[in-house]
């Protein structure tokens, strides 16, 4: 009786050890298998979609969209702006339309005095030199905010267009965002579609 005692004692040592070794398999990773760089904020946060060739042939665009609905607009690295001639974006204006976009100001959590923007609305124009394009808002929504740092800093767009450089924060329904989605491409596509 003591020795089944003991043996039970033994196997449920040996079966808790197994447990906990799985557990710390689970809960701790291996570092080899750890990417060298930690993902970004954009990678873990948002999916990315693209609108290739938007309206105009090279006007290709991203939107990140976070789970909350919140959709990131800006340029693609494919972006004509980012490819022509090797030159570097010189300006953004916010002036476009009937007014500018700069000056729109969201308030409060129902987000007063947000203006609805169709995807073929103007958010902005950038101007590599003399030469003019129109970057639009891809996704029907309510516009909440634009990055009005590129006004003093357009070369945000140069060097970090997918982050610190997005144009515009557009909060759209679901049904227009599925509208957009459903046309859109993944990251995967769109690295197929432009070889980059």
């Amino acid at each position: 009786m003591e020795e089944e005692h003991q043996q039970q004692h033994k196997d449920d040592e040996e079966e808790e050890e197994e447990i906990d070794e799985e557990l710390r398999s689970l809960l701790i990773p291996n570092i080899s298998d750890l990417p060298l760089t930690p993902p970004s904020a954009i990678d873990s946060n948002f999916i990315t979609y693209f609108a290739p060739d938007f309206i105009k042939p090279g006007h290709d665009q991203y939107v990140h969209r976070h789970a909350n609905g919140l959709c990131v607009i800006g340029l693609a690295p494919t972006h004509i702006a980012l490819r022509e001639k090797n030159e570097p974006i010189t300006s953004v204006d916010f002036n476009v339309g009937k007014s500018d976009r700069s000056e729109i100001k969201v308030t409060g959590k129902h987000k007063r005095n947000a203006r609805i923007f169709e995807p073929n609305s103007a958010l902005c124009k950038v101007f590599v030199k003399e030469t003019a394009y129109v970057v639009r808002c891809c996704v029907k929504g309510s516009l909440l905010e634009v990055n009005d740092r590129l006004i003093k800093q357009p070369e945000l767009l140069n060097s970090s267009a997918d982050r610190e450089g997005y144009i515009a924060i557009v909060m759209p329904k679901p049904v227009d965002w599925l509208k957009f989605k459903n046309s859109a491409l993944t990251l995967e596509d769109y690295k197929k579609l432009r070889n980059y």
